[in-house]
């Protein structure tokens, strides 16, 4: 089980002292967050991509370079690599050069991603997004694993002769996990290639979240990668804990309801009941999490935890990985009894290496 953080870069004042954040200040900020997460033993450290306020990371892989030079075994990822309004041919030069920065520590979730003006600020059309994420990363997969691509499709010129540079890190691509809410296509999507699917479940309830996965695994094993239980399979979560369940509920409390996602809706203790929000003690984090296995119909590869936005100050969010940290070592310990040994681990570039070597 790989256990990390994930931001998705947003710039929010804080509601309890009216400090403005500001953009340079979040940058830096979320280096600092991957930094602490590598310090105290994280898997994962992975950030989104977005081109409106109130977000920062346009450039995820420019970020994700930086870090991967101020770290040295975190796993390097994306919570939105946006595969409908990126060209493909730059998603593959792009994070196969971070992919050799990093020593191959880097993988990307591919998403259509959730602002619709982005679509024409790239000169594009919302209406094609599903035919976009599928011919876009069909187009990508060959430049990533095919010297020499010719090709030609719907939604771009057509390729003659063509070579992307630098080649993938051994000639091995990064692992993509597809990452999606609702879009039935995108589990179709990433059974068939035999990738890794993740269910951003943040606002979503466990019937739902178990339906889009446990599509996803049928459909795995119907390509023929593997069973059913043998798919990989990803999930989210919103995290805030302090010793006890009180001070979790009264400190988070302003950050909930002056969050543009959570405010105005339901209230904190209806959205913790229904949803993968997880505001509390360290043991009923633990709890909560372990139950995740009913969301993911088994179990599963990646949990990774947002800490930060929504206003939470600087040094809440360290505190906050901090726990994490040791409530992670005891997740992996729980996940672990009873796990099928059948059932495989996140890849990784030097287990996809090996699988390609034994082949």
């Amino acid at each position: 089980m790989q256990i990390g953080i994930f931001g998705v870069g947003d710039v929010a004042n804080d509601p309890v002292t009216g400090t403005a954040a500001t953009e340079g200040g979040r940058i830096k900020a979320v280096v600092e967050y991957a930094q602490r997460a590598e310090e105290v033993g994280l898997d994962v450290f992975a950030i989104g991509e977005h081109h409106n306020p109130p977000f920062m990371p346009s450039s995820p892989t420019t970020l994700l370079g930086y870090v991967a030079a101020r770290t040295s075994r975190i796993q390097l990822s994306t919570s939105t690599t946006l595969i409908t309004t990126n060209d493909p041919v730059k998603i593959a030069e792009d994070y196969a050069m971070l992919q050799h920065l990093a020593d191959g520590r880097v993988d990307l979730m591919m998403g259509r991603g959730n602002t619709g003006p982005v679509y024409p600020w790239f000169g594009k059309d919302i209406r094609d997004g599903i035919g976009l994420a599928v011919e876009n990363y069909a187009l990508l997969r060959r430049l990533w694993r095919e010297d020499v691509v010719d090709w030609e499709g719907k939604f771009r010129t057509p390729l003659q002769g063509f070579t992307a540079t630098p080649r993938p890190l051994d000639g091995v691509p990064p692992f993509v996990w597809h990452g999606s809410i609702r879009s039935t296509e995108i589990a179709e999507q990433a059974a068939f290639y035999g990738d890794g699917f993740f269910h951003n479940n943040l606002f979503w309830p466990k019937r739902h979240v178990r339906q889009m996965v446990g599509l996803y695994r049928r459909r795995f094993e119907h390509y023929g990668h593997g069973a059913a239980d043998q798919a990989y399979v990803g999930l989210a979560a919103q995290l805030f804990v302090r010793k006890n369940s009180q001070d979790a509920i009264r400190d988070f409390r302003p950050y909930y309801d002056g969050s543009a996602a959570y405010g105005g809706g339901p209230s904190l203790e209806e959205t913790s009941r229904d949803t993968a929000l997880l505001v509390g003690s360290p043991e009923q984090i633990i709890e909560r999490v372990l139950e995740f296995r009913e969301y993911a119909d088994g179990d599963y590869q990646r949990q990774l935890f947002n800490v930060d936005g929504i206003g939470i100050p600087h040094r809440t969010v360290l505190e906050q990985i901090d726990q994490l940290g040791e409530i992670a070592q005891v997740l992996r310990k729980e996940f672990a009894v009873g796990r099928p040994a059948h059932v495989p681990d996140a890849p990784t570039h030097q287990s996809l290496k090996a699988s390609a070597e034994v082949r």
